[in-house]
């Protein structure tokens, strides 16, 4: 036997959302908190959820509202749907809360997460952690990544993010290095070999340290894909990388690296905690955007 199923005429659920969080709270701005928006957001979903239906739902009651005869009708039936709606995803969401996966830059993982990502995982254990160290792209619509780490200047679409420390930068090499070929000026190491040469940093650095680059292509040399990889070749001695002094702070501290100046030149850019705005406030999410910016607060008065 065949069934005919009739299109359901449902409201917009997001103002469906916004009228539950409502009714429940008798207030707008505890539902806008509730659910990250504006209290003008969520006037506007109310407005528009009693346009639809040709009926006030709610009515001001000093600094809170009250649910209209209409709205009390509705408010208990909606409640018991989205009741419903959570106990069915409940198990998906218990799985999805058993493992954080999470997207860096090859640089943020060597130079600094790895070492510290498992006193997160030890003070959360019940819940596994994958940590997946490229520079492409991340696509969050298929589930790869939970949040992730890069650089840039945070201005992506749809994105919620967290500036976790402004990139700057300036030459290292090893003391072996330092010691037999300098550099002394900054013009010197227009003579000297450098790590990544094309790396528009150079360019930049060295121009504000008043050295006149001449035009043309990049200089031939070592090319190398990540600074975390540039600053491993600089402390084997084999030229000089354009590095963070965040990172290699440890190495500059132990003597692995050498600054041979102190000028440090910056081109606005960031690392930024990077979460898709509809899952800023998921559960394991959130306590790892916290554990995240206390670690990087906590480090940040011994940086070099």
């Amino acid at each position: 036997m065949a069934y005919k199923y009739a299109m359901r005429r449902l409201p917009p659920l997001s103002a469906v959302r916004v009228f539950e969080a409502a009714a429940r709270h008798g207030n707008y701005t505890r539902a806008a908190e509730e659910l990250g928006m504006t209290q003008a957001a969520v006037s506007y979903q109310i407005k528009l959820l009693e346009e639809r239906l040709g009926a006030p739902l709610f009515r001001r009651a000093g600094r809170n509202v009250a649910l209209t005869e209409a709205g009390a009708r509705v408010a208990p039936e909606v409640s018991r749907a989205f009741d419903t709606i959570d106990h069915a995803f409940a198990q998906v969401r218990a799985e999805d809360e058993s493992l954080l996966a999470i997207s860096t830059t090859q640089t943020f993982a060597n130079t600094w997460l790895a070492w510290r990502i498992g006193s997160f995982q030890m003070a959360h254990r019940d819940m596994a952690v994958r940590l997946d160290a490229n520079d492409k792209p991340v696509d969050f619509a298929t589930g790869e990544a939970d949040c992730a780490i890069r650089s840039g200047r945070g201005d992506w679409p749809g994105m919620a993010t967290d500036l976790l420390l402004q990139i700057d930068f300036t030459p290292m090499v090893s003391p072996e290095f330092h010691a037999r070929y300098g550099p002394r000026l900054p013009a010197d190491l227009l003579t000297l070999p450098l790590l990544s040469p094309e790396d528009p940093w150079w360019v930049w650095w060295l121009r504000e340290a008043g050295v006149e680059v001449p035009e043309g292509p990049p200089r031939r040399g070592v090319r190398l894909d990540s600074q975390a990889h540039q600053g491993h070749a600089a402390m084997a001695g084999q030229g000089v990388a354009m590095l963070t002094p965040f990172f290699w702070r440890n190495d500059l501290a132990e003597g692995r690296l050498v600054r041979p100046f102190e000028q440090l030149s910056t081109r606005g850019f960031g690392y930024w905690f990077v979460v898709p705005e509809a899952r800023r406030n998921v559960p394991k999410i959130k306590r790892f955007r916290e554990w995240l910016l206390a670690e990087l607060d906590r480090e940040r008065p011994r940086m070099v």
